[in-house]
């Protein structure tokens, strides 16, 4: 492998990690996913199956494309983001020589982080100002460098725009957008963010391949594997079944634990999984049957809601078996999938 294709396969992993990172997928699979990649790759053509290979992953092992990661971007809280210093410097510095030095600066919040704006905030943001500030505060529109903080402080736009060490007086890229403005509203920090996403994407790589390639690499689909089931599958749980609305109140509090939850529809029972199955739904007339891949002796169990079932033939993967049969059960019933997607979740990390 020459060296310039070892720098770009640094790069792609380097995109690949924090896309998903942006994009909530969890890193307990980039193990198995490197394995994996380890054991296929073809060394003649090693930078070409190495994309392939990552760009042929679907689901929790997938690389987010451009579409995906500018969504999440500009709606993720990047303020808290753990490694926000890593961010702000690759955008920052992407193709200067000069570089910055990130730390030297601080975080600055183009809308002020305090909850008790000023009367000018308030008319420069309008009469929804509550809901922009709410929603937009920590997002990648509202966030720069500077190194004027405590100057800038809660300041009307327009000042912080054109006094000494303010965005027009600033010489960082990520403030040259700022110094052309009038306004700083909803549609300002929204237009920022789309300009900002857009360079992230060249930042941070997409890999391109012709599809002829791509193709090359994908494993061929078994005959078994043609046949797709759906929730009409489940007539108990699908329009009009007799447990439609307990389930569809069961799903979506199950998919809405993390953003890796998957769903997998399969002929006898539904799936819920990251790596593996956590619980698994089977719907039946009178009630939804749960079970959780958890042992029976490692499950917090106050209400007694759980059965033994180890050994025992059944649908789904596990050691414990609840009964659903109520939506005044589902409180109770999530704090018992909660445990066995942490379980799994801890096991993967």
């Amino acid at each position: 492998m020459k060296l310039e294709e070892f720098k770009e396969i640094l790069t792609i992993v380097e995109s690949f990690v924090f896309r998903r990172a942006i994009c909530g997928i969890p890193t307990n699979a980039l193990n198995l996913i490197f394995a994996e990649i380890g054991r296929e790759i073809n060394k003649e053509y090693y930078l070409e199956s190495f994309k392939a290979l990552l760009l042929i992953k679907d689901k929790y092992k997938r690389y987010p494309d451009d579409e995906e990661f500018k969504n999440q971007l500009m709606v993720k809280d990047l303020y808290h983001f753990p490694r926000r210093n890593y961010w702000l410097r690759k955008l920052e510095n992407f193709q200067h020589k000069e570089r910055i030095i990130v730390e030297d600066y601080t975080i600055e919040h183009v809308m002020p982080q305090d909850e008790k704006l000023s009367p000018e905030w308030i008319a420069e943001l309008g009469e929804i100002w509550k809901d922009i500030h709410k929603k937009y505060l920590h997002t990648l529109g509202n966030l720069t460098l500077t190194g004027y903080n405590s100057e800038l402080s809660k300041r009307p736009f327009k000042e912080k725009r054109d006094m000494k060490g303010g965005f027009k007086d600033s010489h960082l890229r990520l403030n040259s957008d700022l110094a052309t403005l009038e306004h700083w509203n909803d549609r300002e920090i929204v237009n920022r963010a789309n300009r900002l996403a857009e360079l992230a994407t060249k930042v941070w790589i997409y890999p391109s391949l012709p599809d002829e390639i791509i193709r090359k690499y994908k494993k061929p689909v078994k005959f078994s594997d043609l046949k797709i089931y759906t929730l009409a599958n489940h007539p108990h749980v699908f329009e009009g079944g007799a447990n439609e609305d307990l389930f569809l109140e069961l799903r979506k509090r199950i998919l809405n634990l993390d953003a890796s939850v998957m769903e997998e529809i399969l002929k006898f029972y539904i799936a819920y999984k990251t790596d593996t199955n956590f619980v698994d739904v089977v719907p039946l007339k009178s009630r939804l049957n749960l079970t959780l891949n958890v042992k029976f002796g490692d499950i917090q169990d106050p209400k007694g809601l759980c059965r033994d079932v180890t050994g025992k033939s059944k649908w789904g993967n596990g050691d414990i078996e609840v009964w659903l049969t109520s939506a005044d059960q589902l409180d109770d019933v999530m704090a018992l999938i909660k445990q066995s997607f942490e379980k799994h979740s801890d096991m993967n990390t």
